[in-house]
């Protein structure tokens, strides 16, 4: 059974391979390729106001983060960071992972969501993030340097929960 629950530190071996994997292709992240396991963990785990799994037999398929976006008059707006390993890619865990994160956001107090920098390349999550009744309300041109494609925009995603 698939199940989506709080992170714990003896997950984070699991999710390093998940972060490593995503981050070192450096093609949907801003960090840099060659981030530590100390970076990550800090980037993560210690950062986030909450940090989740998506786990099916003690194996963790995803993760994501939720933080608040801004201080103060912005508090009311949270932002998610979410991965899934390439092995469980095409099985529904980053949709599992948007609706389980709209969920908690709503029971901390969050008013709604927003994703900073999506890559326009990267179509899947613009697809599933549009699926969660999330709109493009900005585009940054060029804001990201993709290692095959160069200079690609980045999405500004938005929902009010």
């Amino acid at each position: 059974m698939t199940e989506i629950r709080e992170a714990v530190k003896e997950d984070f071996d699991q999710i390093w391979k998940i972060f490593h994997q995503i981050v070192s292709a450096g093609e949907t992240y801003p960090y840099p390729r060659n981030t530590s396991k100390e970076e990550a963990y800090h980037l993560w785990i210690t950062l986030p106001k909450k940090t989740f799994v998506c786990v099916e037999n003690q194996i963790v398929l995803g993760t994501y983060y939720l933080k608040q976006n801004n201080p103060g008059g912005g508090s009311h707006v949270c932002n998610c960071g979410y991965m899934v390993g390439n092995e469980a890619r095409g099985k529904g865990v980053g949709s599992m992972m948007c609706e389980h994160s709209q969920n908690i956001a709503r029971e901390l107090g969050f008013k709604a969501m927003q994703f900073n920098l999506v890559i326009s390349s990267n179509k899947q999550a613009i697809r599933l993030w549009k699926k969660h009744g999330f709109d493009t309300v900005g585009k940054i041109p060029k804001a990201f340097d993709h290692p095959k494609n160069g200079f690609v925009d980045a999405l500004v995603m938005y929902k009010w929960l």
